[in-house]
């Protein structure tokens, strides 16, 4: 088989859409796709009033568009890949996630700042049983931080850990987590398009590499009911002109030794907490994880090096300072949920808001904050819908969008069952 492109982008519920193209297109720069595809859920559901789908306009074309220097090798044989962004006649698309990001990037930027990410992601992983059925992957041995074949009988994680050196993405780590069989893959900080851009397609490789081997790796946040749920740190800090980490406030990190713009972004994260939820933990499962003294990011709090805290101050100091927002899933666009974390910082840092006091409680049974997260995702769409700041950050017809696309989904799940959307979620998460 000669080369070939799969170009790809990844949608409003985090689903990677795309095709394959010609070695002969691979000079091109663009592929168009149906716009009503913002109009379908996670069930192949078509929803005639998608706000922004125009799924009633004829269903017209959006541009998957690509920069030739973004093409890059792929893990399937004779495949390069490239994630691209998506316009319409009239310019960038306003759904497009990844334009949401490069938003935020661009906001930061005004201010001589340029925000650098670095994303944890969890997952289980499951396999089929005799009847069909997934169930959790057969690692009696595991615990948490462990590794070798207890961990990771089939080896699993060392097929994915030789790809991901083999495409050049740069791995920080891979564990096990606390519960069995889940696992924690972490890449090395960078721009924050890049590692936007390399966790959505680490993601992708990784679920593939592993289907391939009979597994299905999993981000969604519980996708095991008895189970812990399975979340996406965000960390994130920003270099000056100069280069240098502008959170750093001498060598020594943690709550002692903030600056002003560590304060200002960790008191925007805790004013458009409930505003957040509805972007960085967008599905039915996610409110499964969010739950008190899970220690899962459903508090209004933050704190030093603290588990139990949603916005994490790192005692690290100098080059390594930076801030950790736990509140969001794999669920999420990790696009659009980066954008949002960056966003709610940027309104914090640029209205001076005062940070409370940090969380004294241990986070299990003595606990100082008083507000949560929302008890399901149709009240986090309305908080997310309420906090018109965030909105207009982040995109005001992209959140129309989300809101309407998340209501529906709340109505599948509470008019058939809490689960009614399970299989689809994990298929597709």
């Amino acid at each position: 088989m000669q080369d070939r492109l799969r170009a790809l982008f990844c949608d409003h519920l985090s689903i990677y859409r795309g095709k394959y193209l010609p070695g002969s297109k691979i000079g091109t720069d663009s592929s168009r796709f149906a716009r009503a595809t913002f109009g379908v859920h996670y069930d192949r559901d078509l929803l005639l009033d998608a706000p922004h789908a125009r799924v009633r306009d004829g269903a017209p074309d959006m541009e998957l568009r690509w920069q030739a220097e973004d093409i890059r090798p792929g893990w399937e044989t004779n495949t390069q890949v490239v994630i691209g962004d998506l316009y319409d006649d009239e310019g960038p698309l306003s759904l497009c996630p990844r334009g949401a990001l490069k938003r935020a990037i661009a906001d930061w930027q005004k201010h001589g700042l340029t925000p650098k990410l670095g994303i944890e992601l969890e997952a289980y992983a499951l396999q089929g049983d005799e009847s069909g059925k997934l169930r959790p992957y057969d690692a009696p041995g595991g615990v948490v931080y462990g590794t070798g074949p207890f961990a990771d009988p089939m080896h699993i994680n060392d097929m994915i850990w030789r790809k991901a050196e083999e495409l050049g993405f740069r791995l920080d780590m891979i564990t096990a987590e606390y519960d069995s069989p889940q696992f924690e893959y972490t890449l090395t900080f960078d721009d924050a398009l890049q590692a936007v851009d390399d966790i959505v397609l680490f993601r992708l490789m990784a679920r593939e590499v592993a289907l391939n081997h009979g597994i299905v790796l999993t981000f969604l946040p519980k996708p095991v009911p008895e189970l812990g749920g399975s979340g996406m740190h965000i960390n994130f800090s920003f270099t000056d002109a100069q280069g240098n980490n502008a959170l750093a406030n001498g060598p020594k990190g943690g709550p002692a030794h903030m600056n002003d713009l560590a304060r200002g972004c960790a008191a925007g994260l805790l004013h458009h907490h409930k505003g957040l939820a509805g972007l960085v933990a967008p599905t039915t499962s996610s409110y499964l994880r969010l739950q008190p003294g899970a220690m899962s990011g459903y508090w209004q709090n933050w704190g030093g090096d603290h588990r139990g805290v949603t916005t994490r101050v790192s005692g690290e100091g100098g080059k390594k300072a930076r801030l950790e927002h736990r509140m969001a899933d794999a669920s999420a666009n990790p696009y659009t949920a980066c954008a949002a974390v960056l966003q709610a910082a940027r309104l914090g840092y640029e209205a001076g808001l005062t940070l409370p006091a940090m969380e004294t409680g241990d986070g299990f049974d003595k606990i100082d904050a008083k507000v949560g997260t929302a008890p399901n995702l149709r009240q986090a769409m309305r908080d997310l819908a309420a906090d018109t700041a965030l909105s207009d950050a982040v995109g005001r017809e992209l959140v129309e969008h989300q809101v309407f696309m998340k209501e529906r989904e709340f109505r599948k799940t509470r008019d058939m069952e809490p689960n009614a959307l399970l299989d689809f979620y994990v298929w597709f998460v």
